[in-house]
């Protein structure tokens, strides 16, 4: 229980920064979609960097999972199915002002559009399923 808690408080603290860096302003996300401002960008450039860095330190040092397990990191194969999944992200992405990890921050923030943006990411999910369970090739 106390480890879910831990979580809670990260996922408040990380939904709280994307809110305070604009990740989650329709405004800001359309500047970045147009090229003119590369605030966001930068912000997802720096936590992508941070994080490869975090992961080749996991890696160097050996570190375990809070089970005791083995942290690794497996490359997903690309398939026919990578560039339209990317393609319908990128689409939804600049018609909602919302990826999955905004959504959740502008729910937060009280932003009504965010439920249906969440809505349409659950469907899409769902039928990613269905499609996946009828090929299992994805």
């Amino acid at each position: 229980m106390k480890r879910k808690i831990i979580f809670l408080i990260f996922g408040i603290l990380f939904g709280f920064t994307l809110s305070k860096v604009g990740a989650s302003d329709f405004n800001l996300i359309y500047s970045m979609f147009t090229g003119s401002d590369f605030t966001l960008p930068l912000v997802m450039g720096t936590a992508i960097v941070t994080a490869a860095i975090g992961m080749k330190l996991i890696s160097l040092t050996g570190s375990k999972g809070f089970g005791g397990q083995k942290i690794t990191v497996h490359k997903k194969p690309l398939t026919k199915y990578t560039a339209f999944g990317g393609m319908i992200f990128g689409i939804g992405w600049a018609m909602s002002g919302a990826c999955p990890g905004t959504v959740l921050a502008q729910i937060g923030e009280g932003k009504i559009f965010g439920m249906v943006t969440m809505t349409g990411a659950i469907i899409g999910t769902y039928i990613y399923a269905v499609i996946a369970e009828k090929n299992k090739d994805m």
